[in-house]
């Protein structure tokens, strides 16, 4: 479903699609988003939707993940205020033309590199943070001076609903669309030609975003999962630990893509952790988990069966949790001993509220296995030692890292957000979600000055002006001067 300018619905189907595109198509080559004014002003109105439409965002969220609020605020609200602050703040030395150094061939050009707007580009957002990892790299877009086409997550079908409510009350019609619909209707809009693709979610559907993308030879940025390792090793204070492990992993339920996703430590540590575990969960969500109105639901039945698959089939052993109920889509934090690497929690990531422990005494096997896996989104080290956390840090790869804590480094606009290898590849947030749509376009402006110079390149060639124009291209030629 797509809207036009009045709101009214227009059928479904790779007709109306060319409609909206060819309607974005027309205002980006006018040159509308082109002035920083127009960006300020996107900006500021979409930071405008956010702010007088909170409630009903909580609310939407809590309708589809009974997320609550306290999260909802701080992962879907204020994250993206904070982005959309930064990069008012920040867009004009972005939009500045970024000098490069030159020899003595070019010492009277200008050369300097300029960004520029894709063009009509797509973002295509998850259900998890259906809001924040939508709207985030829709800021990058619109301060690159892109129009967007943004595809909200059917799964989340209440903020999916909000979404496209308010999105054109705030936004130029003309130049930002909403796309709704689920597996058929994302294909049928992979058709068209876009200058840039968005995607965030799972690595399967990335596999049919990039073969649709290839048609058109369209960049991708791909923001994936993967099970992101906890290695705890050294000397470490079990319960400040547990405060920081139990809310990085359960929060949202953990559904989340940089959650920890397994814990790796020895076993005097794991026998000082699980009752930490136990005792900090209590605190934070009380001795009846299922009532308390700070832990979320699984998004769907079919994820919560999926999941429930998964504990099922483990051969460890549940010490924490495990309690599960179907209809209120339920499942306790639950934390797993005795997991092997082989076990059917390490065979894909598991996006919820299980924490498989796997006890490895050393430091370096622990390095090991976490190479046998495919890169994650995201890799935790906790331990009081330094050399502990650099020895991990220069052993192992993943797109972001955090030592002694888990999630919050995402939350900084100034570290580039994304994956590598089967993570994803390519950045936002900040001056990254910026680049991520931007073309950098070399440029260099020459005027009749120095013909004689130039000469030297002309025919009849000799080995004397070979000679000569090798000392004037030379990096060397400038720093004599």
């Amino acid at each position: 479903v797509f809207f036009r300018p009045n709101h009214k619905q227009i059928p479904r189907g790779t007709s109306s699609q060319s409609q909206v595109l060819e309607r974005l198509r027309t205002a980006f080559e006018s040159g509308v988003t082109i002035p920083e004014k127009f960006r300020r002003t996107q900006l500021t109105n979409l930071m405008s939707m956010i702010k007088d439409n909170e409630e009903q965002i909580v609310n939407a969220l809590h309708k589809d993940l009974t997320k609550p609020k306290f999260e909802a605020i701080l992962s879907e609200v204020d994250i993206v205020m904070n982005e959309l602050h930064y990069a008012l703040s920040n867009l004009t030395s972005w939009m500045q033309p970024e000098y490069v150094s030159k020899n003595l061939a070019t010492k009277l050009d200008d050369c300097f590199v300029r960004r520029e707007p894709l063009g009509v580009v797509l973002i295509i957002g998850p259900w998890n943070y259906p809001m924040q990892l939508l709207i985030l790299p829709m800021i990058g877009a619109i301060a690159a001076g892109n129009c967007v086409v943004i595809k909200p997550s059917e799964v989340s079908a209440a903020t999916d609903n909000l979404i496209t409510e308010l999105m054109p009350k705030y936004l130029s019609k003309d130049c930002y669309a909403v796309v709704r619909g689920g597996p058929k209707e994302t294909q049928a809009l992979l058709k068209n030609r876009f200058d840039h693709i968005f995607y965030t979610g799972s690595q399967a559907v990335a596999r049919v975003v990039l073969q649709a993308a290839a048609v058109h030879l369209t960049p991708v940025t791909l923001e994936l999962g993967g099970k992101c390792p906890c290695l705890i090793y050294g000397r470490v204070n079990a319960t400040a630990a547990a405060h920081r492990l139990v809310w990085a992993k359960f929060f949202n339920a953990g559904q989340s893509c940089v959650a920890p996703d397994y814990v790796l430590c020895s076993k005097a540590t794991r026998d000082a952790l699980v009752p930490a575990l136990r005792q900090v969960l209590e605190d934070f969500y009380g001795s009846d988990i299922q009532k308390s109105p700070d832990m979320s639901r699984i998004v769907t039945p079919k994820h919560w069966t999926r999941l429930m698959g998964l504990l099922n089939r483990t051969k460890g052993k549940v010490v924490v949790g495990g309690e599960h109920d179907e209809k209120d889509r339920y499942i306790a934090p639950t934390v797993v001993v005795d997991v092997a690497e082989d076990d059917a929690l390490m065979e894909e990531e598991i996006f919820g509220p299980i924490l498989p422990i796997l006890t490895i005494e050393s430091l370096e096997e622990s390095i090991k296995l976490t190479k046998r896996k495919e890169k994650p989104l995201a890799f935790y080290v906790f331990s009081d030692e330094s050399s502990v956390v650099k020895k991990v840090l220069e052993n192992s790869s993943s797109g972001g890292f955090c030592s002694n804590d888990g999630i919050v480094h995402m939350a900084l606009p100034g570290l580039p957000f994304g994956g590598v290898g089967n993570s994803g590849f390519g950045h936002y947030h900040g001056h990254w979600g910026f680049e991520a749509f931007s073309h950098r376009r070399a440029v260099m402006l020459r005027g009749w000055a120095l013909e004689k110079l130039n000469a030297l390149r002309y025919p009849p060639y000799s080995d004397e002006k070979l000679s000569w124009l090798r000392w004037t291209t030379s990096p060397k030629s400038c720093s004599i001067m």
